[in-house]
């Protein structure tokens, strides 16, 4: 058998092969565009991705930021004029409960008569006085030692110690795991490796307590 002619096939070939490109189907090359519009959309793209990144960080740096409700618990005031002698006002600051206790003579001469060589923790743990010892006048409010003002919250769990001269020193006592503080807050038997946490704090006026 005769293969078939391949003349004409190859003819039609050729000739798509040699259609012209500058019909209606052809595309442009790109790189033919002039210069000024591959420019104008070239900074279009970026400037349009330079706002949605922008955006999208400032969103959030701004969930980043403290919330007003937060801001306001920063900083709060207390009336003490309530506040009698041998009697403790609990409040609540940044979502924890601070003691604010007015302590009688006889707290602040037991508070006074221990040693440091007595403690467990020597140190104040006073954001009022940072590098101070654990001395009794180095964790009260004023000179005379009638203002002590703590964190209550035990420094060993977290479990919210009770008052009223409770435990073996006169002072608090958690009942969570058994830890005692004298009447100056310090831990003085039991797990918790530290006194109670004194936070920033001063008087404002005789009868009203800045916290923070």
């Amino acid at each position: 058998m005769q293969p078939r002619p391949q003349g004409r096939l190859q003819n039609r070939n050729a000739a798509l092969n040699c259609a012209p490109t500058t019909g209606r189907n052809h595309v442009p090359d790109t790189d033919d565009a002039p210069p000024s519009r591959r420019d104008f959309l070239y900074f279009a793209t970026a400037s349009t991705g330079a706002v949605v990144v922008g955006a999208a960080g400032w969103g959030l740096m701004n969930q980043m930021n403290p919330s007003a409700d937060v801001r306001a618990e920063a900083s709060i005031l207390v009336d003490i004029a309530g506040i009698a002698p041998g009697t403790q006002l609990t409040v609540q600051w940044q979502g924890k409960p601070v003691f604010i206790r007015r302590r009688t003579p006889a707290e602040i001469e037991a508070a006074r008569a221990v040693a440091l060589d007595q403690l467990i923790d020597r140190s104040a743990e006073n954001a009022n006085k940072p590098d101070a010892t654990a001395t009794d006048e180095n964790r009260t409010l004023d000179t005379a030692g009638e203002w002590l003002v703590m964190v209550g919250v035990c420094t060993h769990l977290g479990c919210v110690p009770i008052g009223d001269k409770a435990g073996d020193f006169g002072g608090w006592f958690c009942p969570c795991h058994g830890s005692h503080y004298d009447t100056a807050g310090r831990i003085r038997k039991g797990p918790a490796p530290r006194n109670l946490d004194i936070p920033r704090a001063e008087f404002t006026d005789t009868a009203t307590l800045r916290l923070g």
